[in-house]
């Protein structure tokens, strides 16, 4: 059974002197030896602190964005070679909230995929039809072109087994309103479908994951239906009980 995850994407919250905190008080929470793959996406300026912070600790450190470059004339822009030296492990691409607000294209986040594979990294690639999309019927047609945008440059059977794929409806992101988990589970078994189609028996490693509202209250919803591989967290993850609550629920359900 693949090992599941509970990813924080803390978004453009958090400072400096929050962070401290909240490592402190997660460290006093009751984890124990959970089996859940814990990981904290954290603003940009709060990285080298939680690299600091998280070396005595189960948590995993993850960014939210990168460029696909090494270097180069990209003012703004962070670097996987920047994000791997200070010890990210993971990085999100394709997040809605980067198309949307910043016009992050299917190509562009195939680009950060494959980048953060060539640079020791786990991409965790978000999908996700808007409500419009949804109303009209066109979630697997923007699923699959979502998908297959992004992953169409990924030929070696490790990048293909560990990738990380999220399924984000944005329409319930952030709203309090999210997928019901058997439909979430639909949408999920498609996109499996998707990859086992373009890469076989590899696409079964790939680790799928549902977000959007997602809290301590409905988390075992999602990942106790089967094929689904854990969570991406926005708001509930801000709070160390709130996600500490949310590992153990995941935690004891998997162990049944």
């Amino acid at each position: 059974m693949k090992q599941p995850l509970v990813i924080a994407n803390w978004k453009m919250n958090m400072t400096l002197s929050e962070t401290e905190d909240f490592v402190r008080r997660f460290a006093q929470e009751d984890v124990g030896s959970s089996g859940v793959e814990m990981v904290i996406c954290a603003p940009f300026v709060a990285l080298s602190l939680l690299a600091t912070l998280l070396r005595q600790s189960s948590l995993l450190l993850g960014a939210q964005n990168m460029h696909w470059e090494k270097e180069g004339a990209f003012t703004g822009e962070i670097s996987p070679l920047m994000l791997r030296e200070i010890g990210v492990r993971y990085v999100i691409a394709g997040h809605s909230e980067r198309r949307i607000h910043f016009g992050e294209t299917d190509g562009q986040a195939g680009k950060k995929v494959a980048a953060a594979f060539a640079f020791g990294l786990t991409p965790i690639l978000c999908v996700g039809e808007n409500d419009e999309e949804r109303r009209a019927g066109k979630t697997e047609k923007v699923i699959q072109r979502q998908l297959l945008g992004a992953v169409s440059a990924l030929d070696q059977d490790e990048q293909q087994r560990r990738l990380i794929v999220a399924y984000e409806p944005v329409w319930a992101i952030g709203t309090g309103m999210p997928a019901d988990a058997g439909d979430a589970a639909v949408v999920i078994t498609f996109i499996r479908a998707l990859l086992h189609e373009k890469w076989g028996e590899r696409a079964v490693d790939a680790r799928i994951l549902y977000g959007g509202s997602v809290n301590p209250e409905n988390i075992t919803a999602f990942t106790g239906s089967q094929g689904i591989d854990g969570a991406l967290v926005g708001n509930s993850s801000l709070k160390p009980g709130s996600y500490a609550a949310m590992v153990r629920a995941v935690a004891a359900e998997r162990r049944g």
